[in-house]
């Protein structure tokens, strides 16, 4: 297990939860709100905006544990395989007529952290 590697792919992922959380939501809570949809469609659209990125937070901190204590290796497997189906469902959903996705780091940063926690086991 490389420690290198764990930590990069934390920090990868701590900055795109600080970016989603502050910059990101933002940006795109402010279209929201300034949009005609639906009280009840703006609070999900928050929470949801906001559930990936406490995942993000999550991973972080999960690959910075597991850098420092080698014995939580387990818990590095769930955190490759979401990151990895996250960069699929990105890639995914851009070639199916959704083309803005594929430039919103969303895919690249998934992919990193999914990729360097996998060269870490």
């Amino acid at each position: 297990m490389d420690y290198f590697f764990l930590i990069t792919a934390s920090i990868i992922s701590l900055s795109g939860a600080l970016f989603h959380g502050v910059i990101g939501q933002k940006k795109y809570m402010d279209a929201i709100y300034k949009s005609n949809l639906e009280l009840l469609t703006k609070s999900l659209s928050f929470v949801a905006w906001h559930i990936f990125t406490i995942f993000l937070l999550v991973s972080a901190i999960i690959l910075c544990c597991v850098a420092y204590n080698k014995t939580l290796i387990l818990t590095v497997y769930p955190i490759i395989a979401v990151n990895f189906l996250g960069c699929i469902m990105f890639i995914a959903l851009g070639l199916r007529g959704h083309r803005v996705l594929l430039r919103m780091p969303g895919a690249y940063l998934m992919g990193a952290t999914a990729f360097l926690a996998w060269l870490a086991i």
